[in-house]
């Protein structure tokens, strides 16, 4: 099963490569064009706008994957500060994402960190540029 499953992993991370990415997008297209509108996206402050910016510039390089590395690497940083100044103490158990609505930081913060470390994969534009040179 390893074996038959292994070939699949360059494809496999470039696909989850671009689902994060677009799920980043859309955070950022939140945050910025107010679309959908979100209750809680209505009056954002302005650290909160530059983090929407850091997702909707980053969130889309990542789907097209270039500069995966520096921009994966940028986001995990941001997705860690979401966490720990936004998320960390809204909950009595400090440490609970689930009490205190962290999960998708949390996980986007490591699976940005994935990306640093893995590059893009073969469906990306920073493979076609490698190609090139």
């Amino acid at each position: 099963m390893d074996q038959t499953l292994s070939k699949y992993q360059p494809i496999a991370l470039s696909l989850f490569r671009f689902i994060t990415g677009l799920l980043l997008l859309q955070y950022g297209v939140a945050k910025i064009f107010k679309f959908p509108v979100l209750p809680y996206f209505a009056n954002i402050p302005p650290l909160i706008t530059f983090a929407g910016a850091l997702e909707l510039v980053g969130g889309a390089l990542l789907l097209l994957g270039l500069f995966t590395r520096p921009v994966a690497f940028i986001l995990a940083g941001e997705m860690a500060a979401a966490y720990f100044m936004g998320h960390m103490f809204k909950a009595a158990p400090v440490f609970l994402p689930l009490l205190n609505g962290g999960t998708a930081a949390i996980l986007f913060c490591f699976a940005c960190l994935y990306l640093a470390t893995s590059g893009a994969g073969p469906i990306s534009l920073d493979a076609m540029l490698r190609k090139k040179s």
